[in-house]
């Protein structure tokens, strides 16, 4: 574990951190100063590295036009811009490069993956996921259930934590697989609860899965190059994931998906492309769709060269620091960190008591407190619940330049991304909210 002085260092000093006059902190003595930024999980920051592949991009377009599909003075060719891409991210998802594609978006390769894996039949139907995933997913598990002419109020099995608790057990998701497997034609959580932070026993969940003849995939949008994944060795069937959370790919970034090989010669692509086609005889225009063997046969349309580069960039930069190994690392340290420092609050309430009926404001932390169930997230609930207490709280850290993301009506999510957070940013962050409640007290008295 690296000393405590090195958490004061950024482990890349690759990124913009944005100043506070620019993000409206109008409550900081020190307005041209970096803000402290702690919202990777929503959206990650913008690499140095990314800002001069893109300014490249845009420098070849304008010399070269359509020459440079197939000759680029960075060796970048349009055609192939994604040949660098795709070995990182298998390297960071644990995964064959043949079974990764950098292509599309998240809830699109999503529908492309349960069309080919979400095959319902009259005994075999239901789809197993979290109550309240992440809204794509939940409209995505909706429209793939109705157009198989199913009822997502039957064919939808959401499973939801005990009463008076935030997060899943796993032993709860293991018996119900077990129950109700039978009838189970797919399931498919999130690697990372969005809302909770919660990481899920992904290894253990897809075994039981396939035990029971179900197929078992991933939305991994939260997970990847937050936690250190294993998907080949774990077996899982497939995944599709975001990019521009904690890979830092900008607003909107290319997304990926992730196929096991051993579905390769089975699961052909149903919904052919020209960029699925192998790169031989794309540009022949053959009236035959011959597709690149793997994950890479499900590309459809030319993937954008900037959306490209911005990820390339920030994966440079993973692959600079030694990718998962020294960013999980740092990451478990910043996060105990931030939750340590916020345990030490006269306004921190104990998950087992939160659930009490109280006037008194403060708040809880719901994600899970045990290092191996969570990333780099923590979500806090603020009560009394309903209250409007997180938006008070969410709007004065935003005014102190503290950047977090609210989650309608009560909870912050506060996310130190190992890759450019400090342990400063951490107690800046609980300094401030110990602010912002003070300032709620004084209003109140």
């Amino acid at each position: 574990m690296a000393p405590q002085e090195d958490l004061y260092k950024p482990l890349s000093d690759d990124f913009f951190i944005p100043p506070n006059a620019d993000i409206g902190a109008t409550l900081r003595n020190d307005p041209e100063n970096k803000c402290t930024y702690l919202c990777g999980n929503s959206l990650g920051l913008l690499s140095k590295t990314s800002s001069t592949l893109v300014q490249e991009e845009l420098d070849v377009w304008a010399k070269c036009g359509v020459t440079g599909h197939f000759s680029h003075p960075h060796n970048r060719p349009w055609t192939k811009c994604c040949d660098e891409v795709n070995p990182l991210l298998a390297e960071l998802l644990g995964a064959n490069e043949i079974e990764v594609a950098c292509m599309s978006t998240l809830t699109n390769n999503l529908h492309l993956l349960m069309n080919s894996f979400y095959k319902p039949t009259s005994k075999r139907f239901k789809i197993l996921c979290e109550a309240h995933a992440f809204p794509s997913d939940q409209y995505a598990f909706a429209s793939q259930v109705t157009a198989h002419g199913l009822d997502p109020e039957v064919a939808i099995i959401e499973l939801s934590p005990r009463e008076g608790e935030y997060t899943l057990r796993e032993e709860d998701v293991l018996n119900t697989i077990e129950k109700e497997g039978d009838e189970i034609a797919l399931v498919l959580f999130s690697g990372i609860q969005y809302y909770t932070g919660q990481w899920f026993p992904m290894e253990s969940i897809t075994k039981k899965a396939q035990e029971k003849g179900c197929i078992c995939g991933w939305d991994l949008a939260h997970a990847i190059g937050n936690v250190p994944l294993s998907l080949h060795d774990w077996g899982v069937d497939f995944a599709a994931f975001c990019t521009y959370k904690y890979l830092n790919s900008g607003p909107g970034g290319i997304a990926g998906l992730y196929i096991h090989e051993k579905w390769h010669e089975v699961e052909r692509p149903k919904f052919a492309g020209w960029w699925g086609h192998e790169l031989s005889t794309r540009f022949k225009m053959p009236p035959k769709f011959s597709p690149i063997k793997g994950a890479q046969g499900f590309q459809q349309s030319n993937p954008s060269a900037l959306a490209v580069a911005t990820l390339l960039g920030s994966l440079r930069v993973f692959k600079a620091v030694g990718m998962m190994g020294p960013v999980r690392e740092r990451s478990l340290q910043l996060t105990a960190a931030l939750e340590r420092l916020l345990k030490q609050s006269k306004y921190f309430v104990s998950p087992d008591k939160a659930h009490q009926n109280s006037r008194k404001a403060g708040f809880t932390i719901i994600t899970p407190e045990e290092p191996s169930q969570r990333g780099a997230q923590l979500s806090l609930l603020f009560l009394p619940v309903g209250s409007g207490n997180m938006r008070t709280i969410f709007d004065y850290l935003s005014k102190m330049g503290v950047i977090g993301d609210e989650r309608e009506p009560d909870v912050i999510r506060l996310a130190p991304a190992p890759l450019y957070n400090t342990l400063k940013d951490c107690e800046h962050a609980a300094q401030v909210l110990e602010q912002a409640f003070a300032s709620i007290a004084k209003e109140d008295a």
